[in-house]
């Protein structure tokens, strides 16, 4: 497969996979429901995804790079709801600027959320400039998807998890380290793409 692919072709595809495509969701009740917004973003018609960096203001994660997103509330009817309402509070994009597309598999982080990704296409003005919540969002960081397809860009790291160690993904772009539960949930939208 090329690496570098069309924005349409990429949603074509994810389109096609996510179709088909059931997700593990997790009943952990000492977990806090959250929702994330995986975005692709066409700049210069090629598909990128967008992440944010926390600023060391936030409780959880604090200087992490991350998906927009956070813990839902009372007045959030779904979790596709909460990563929409999340993902413009923290860098303005609107609802109806974004057309989910699917969801991937729920997480339980290490800090005790329930995390639910969802899959979504930024569908506005390619000029368009975030508008970033500054005690959130230290700043936006937008990663071509022909990237993250390129051999070597993901990186087996060992971990400690429930007392024992596992390898999991990470990824580095220009001075950013991508880990945890969002190069986990990275790792699934490459390869469905794949």
């Amino acid at each position: 497969m090329s690496l570098l692919m069309r924005s349409e072709e990429l949603v074509e595809k994810l389109e096609a996979a996510l179709a088909d495509y059931n997700p593990r969701r997790i009943d952990n009740p000492a977990a806090s429901p959250a929702a994330v917004l995986l975005l692709v973003r066409s700049v210069n018609k090629e598909p990128h995804v967008v992440f944010t960096e926390r600023t060391s203001n936030v409780e959880h994660h604090k200087g992490q790079i991350c998906f927009p997103g956070g813990g839902m509330t009372d007045a959030d009817p779904t979790a596709e709801a909460t990563a929409l309402r999340e993902t413009f509070e923290e860098i303005g994009v609107k609802t109806e600027h974004v057309r989910i597309i699917g969801q991937l598999d729920d997480m339980v982080t290490v800090s005790a959320f329930r995390v639910s990704p969802f899959v979504g296409v930024f569908e506005h003005d390619p000029e368009y400039q975030y508008s970033t919540c500054d005690v959130e969002v230290a700043q936006v960081i937008e990663v071509p998807f022909s990237f993250l397809l390129e051999e070597g860009s993901m990186e087996l790291e060992v971990r400690e998890h429930g007392g024992r160690e596992v390898l999991v993904p990470s990824f580095s772009y220009e001075g950013h380290r991508i880990w945890g539960a969002t190069a986990r949930m990275l790792h699934q939208l490459i390869e469905l793409v794949r």
